[in-house]
């Protein structure tokens, strides 16, 4: 009886020795698991690189509107309904602009209120708007066809936005000079470090949501003044297109 006893004993602690060992080995891994994440974190570095062209634009969107006042809305709405057909037709027989091309963006007809202590508030007319989104790409008579504009009863004309019409064909440019940009940061970085530039991990482009390359107008693009002849003149000036590049480089 005392023999098994010992048996018993004996089993009942080789068993605690390996549930022991298996929950010590465990403790060991842990450790080892979290110094590999640190390493890769230490061994790794993060760059934005800019890629950016500056050139001379290709189209330019105008906003040509009426505004006008009558003692009723629908006098208002008349007055302008006759003047941007006048202005529409202008556009599409004397400078060749496509209907596709004229697009109307604003149309408002609304109470003109006025207030004083006696009377309070009152309608004093009524205020019609219509705007229109012209794209035209001779860029060299932009002032010509604002000038016609205006002389065919255009009284609200808007900012000039000059622009690449399609930056996407320009994408791949851009992303070349991103990707180098971050490449020679990314350099700098691991020089002063002491350490050697390893392969790409990632790469993330920032954008829009809508275009992967962005055009902007620079602050300088457009300016109007009059010339020798009392006309307009437009100056296209440049845009720029551009793209950033997040990238994760491996250092060694």
């Amino acid at each position: 009886m005392k023999a098994w006893s010992k048996k018993l004993g004996a089993v009942m602690l080789a068993g605690s020795l390996m549930i022991g060992g298996m929950a010590l080995g465990g403790v060991i891994q842990g450790p080892e698991k979290a110094y590999a994440a640190e390493d890769v974190q230490r061994n790794v570095v993060s760059v934005v690189g800019k890629g950016e062209l500056s050139l001379k634009p290709d189209v330019v969107y105008l906003s040509i509107g009426v505004n006008a006042t009558a003692a009723t809305a629908e006098e208002a709405q008349k007055t302008i309904g006759a003047k941007i057909s006048k202005i529409s037709a202008l556009l599409k027989t004397t400078w060749g602009i496509a209907d596709k091309d004229i697009q109307s963006t604003q149309f408002i007809v609304q109470p003109n209120y006025s207030y004083t202590e006696k009377e309070g508030q009152q309608i004093k007319g009524y205020i019609a708007q219509h705007s229109l989104k012209v794209t035209y790409r001779d860029l060299n008579k932009v002032g010509q066809l604002l000038d016609a504009a205006s002389a065919a009863g255009a009284n609200n004309i808007g900012n000039t936005q000059f622009a690449i019409e399609d930056p996407s064909a320009l994408e791949a440019q851009v992303i070349e000079k991103a990707m180098a940009n971050a490449d020679a940061k990314a350099g700098v970085i691991a020089k002063a470090a002491k350490r050697s530039l390893g392969q790409v991990i990632t790469v993330t482009q920032s954008d829009d949501g809508n275009h992967p390359v962005v055009y902007m107008e620079n602050a300088t693009m457009a300016k109007s003044s009059a010339d020798a002849a009392g006309g307009t003149y437009v100056e296209p000036g440049e845009v720029r297109v551009s793209t950033q590049l997040s990238v994760m480089y491996e250092l060694k």
